[in-house]
């Protein structure tokens, strides 16, 4: 066989290399050819098996490369797969597959204990906000439609425009000056009558001096004519 050599690593941002729940999970495969031949880096594919037993449990995403690899030469690669598993311990085992002229060989990358966990939840996470924004929206409605339905709604009360009553009799007016006195306020009636006992008055003493003087005149007159 070829002398292939793989070093498999987690990225840097998982240290602990976790297998996270619902994400991609993703290796770095630094694979080496050390054999005097070329050869074609066909796929890389994996497996979950029982930690203690062995059994299979699942199998992982197969991704089709198609790269060769000159002999005495490495190639980075990138394999990424996603869980959905219980958190706990699970062994994970990645292989490589490769070809040589007509023959093609399989090459373990990766085989140990790698730690299931969940996802940290994230204020940040959309889908989460969503999920909230629903959850929220269905609590306000529900609440909603019950205060509607056990609360009578008071509506307020609209304040009626006063009304102005009408006056019981028509006012007329003539060009003389005519007036109804019931409307008038009881003051201004006091000093118009004033006014006008006063000018009958002097229309009377004028008739009167007018007549005392024609009676005058009437009486000189007849005491020339003898």
């Amino acid at each position: 066989d070829p002398e292939i050599v793989i070093e498999t690593t987690f990225p840097e941002s998982n240290p602990f290399g976790h297998v996270v729940n619902g994400e991609r999970n993703q290796l770095f495969l630094v694979v080496e050819n050390r054999s005097d031949k070329n050869i074609t880096l066909q796929s890389v594919a994996g497996s979950f098996h029982h930690p203690e037993t062995g059994t299979l449990i699942k199998n992982t995403s197969s991704l089709t490369y198609g790269f060769p690899l000159l002999e005495g030469t490495k190639l980075q690669i990138p394999y990424s797969f996603y869980s959905e598993f219980k958190p706990g311990d699970l062994r994970l085992n990645i292989w490589l597959e490769h070809t040589v002229d007509d023959d093609k060989y399989r090459v373990t990358a990766y085989d140990s204990v790698v730690t299931i966990v969940e996802p940290e939840p994230s204020w940040l996470d959309f889908k989460l906000l969503s999920t909230y924004l629903i959850v929220f929206a269905a609590l306000g409605g529900v609440s909603y439609a019950a205060y509607s339905a056990y609360v009578p709604s008071q509506k307020p009360k609209r304040k009626r425009p006063t009304q102005v009553s009408a006056p019981v009799g028509t006012v007329t007016a003539s060009g003389s000056g005519g007036y109804q006195e019931e409307w008038i306020p009881e003051h201004h009636l006091k000093k118009t009558k004033g006014k006008k006992t006063k000018s009958d008055n002097v229309v009377v003493s004028e008739e009167s001096s007018s007549e005392a003087n024609g009676t005058e005149g009437k009486r000189t007159r007849k005491g020339k004519k003898h």
